[in-house]
């Protein structure tokens, strides 16, 4: 049978027509999509800036379901879930990122952070610190390490808290000797007495400015009835760190009177007081005076150097006076009105308590309490 040419010559245009036909069409479904994708993106943007989170999330899920493959819509989904507390469908977001192959290496790192921060804020510390382990080495270690050291510190694994401070401290993301002192200080409180005075020295080694350790080194020494070792420990600590001397004070005279030197403490305590004024210095150098009269007189001195209600209170104590039958209901009002003055204050967050911390029970920030009472401050 003969083949006729014709057909070609017909066919040719119209297989030529229904391509660019069937390509227009797929480049207008095409450009649909793409209107509708950024047209939700950018809605959704518009109720993020206007604080109108549900509508934004309504409005990225549209924008996820058209175009799936796209990260970027799945992280902003994830943070916005974990913003509002939804931590479940976050860490649903961020491990579904996880799981698939296609993603870049430092998109799945981010993943991990942001799954990271999901357990955090959910308090699942468990998983916060697997999830956080697999950041190191890692361009979000730096933020992964503090937020690891919170944990240890919250659920108070002081061993490896310092295993984290130290990479800190080696790292050079800030002096971590501080921290580890006090980490130290924390083993000792749970340890046999032995192990507790090798902590704590360790502790005044790692820490040389720090009061704590060789504090606490007193308090045992003074239980082992080592009242002169505990007045050189204590004098030691008066020296490295006068700052705290208001902490130091009292444990000192309590050990010099122990062992006979309240002169060695007389002496390191008024140059404290000179050289730097304190309530807690002043009342640990009345106790050490042997005449009565002459001890009273330095709340008189103090009251010269700057106002003091405190100062002011404690010498009425003493005081006769005219009308001598309300001397008690007058010192019972005032040492009402002092009590809040007595008080410590942290610095961090303003959390007041009646004796002093290393460690804030309202913000958990470490060496926010200073050595002198809200009066002083």
């Amino acid at each position: 049978m003969d083949f006729d040419l014709s057909w070609v010559l017909w066919g040719l245009p119209i297989a030529f027509v229904l391509g660019w036909l069937a390509s227009r069409l797929d480049l207008r479904q095409l450009r649909i999509e793409n209107r509708q994708a950024p047209k939700a993106y950018f809605k959704g943007l518009n109720f993020l800036l206007n604080e109108q989170q549900d509508q934004a999330i309504d409005a990225f899920i549209e924008a996820v379901q058209k175009d799936p493959d796209t990260s970027e819509l799945h992280f902003a989904l994830g943070n916005l879930f974990r913003r509002r507390g939804e931590y479940e469908r976050a860490v649903r977001v961020h491990e579904h990122l996880l799981s698939r192959g296609d993603l870049s290496r430092a998109d799945r790192q981010r993943a991990q952070h942001g799954l990271a921060l999901d357990f955090l804020k959910a308090g699942l510390l468990d998983r916060a610190e697997d999830a956080l382990r697999k950041l190191e080495g890692t361009p979000y270690e730096p933020q992964a390490l503090p937020a690891l050291l919170a944990i240890y510190e919250r659920t108070r694994d002081w061993t490896q808290a310092s295993e984290v401070a130290r990479k800190l401290d080696t790292t050079g993301h800030g002096n971590f000797a501080a921290r580890q002192a006090h980490y130290l200080c924390e083993q000792a409180a749970g340890a046999t007495p032995a192990q507790a005075e090798q902590l704590l020295r360790e502790a005044a080694k790692a820490a040389p400015d720090a009061p704590r350790p060789r504090l606490e080194l007193a308090a045992l020494q003074r239980r082992a009835g080592d009242a002169e070792a505990a007045f050189d420990t204590l004098a030691g600590a008066a020296e490295a760190a006068p700052a705290a001397a208001g902490l130091v004070a009292r444990p000192l005279t309590d050990a010099a009177l122990a062992c006979g030197r309240q002169p060695r403490a007389l002496d390191i305590l008024q140059r404290s007081y000179e050289s730097s004024p304190s309530l807690d210095v002043l009342d640990a150098i009345v106790a050490l005076q042997p005449d009565a009269g002459t001890a009273r007189d330095w709340y008189v001195k103090h009251l010269e150097r700057e106002p003091s209600l405190v100062a002011a209170t404690k010498w009425l104590a003493g005081e006769k006076l005219e009308h001598e039958q309300f001397h008690p209901r007058v010192q019972s009002a005032l040492d009402h009105a002092v009590k809040p003055l007595t008080r410590y204050r942290c610095a961090a967050c303003g959390f007041e308590a009646k004796q002093h911390f290393w460690q804030c029970p309202g913000c958990q920030a470490w060496d926010s309490y200073p050595a002198r009472r809200v009066e002083e401050l």
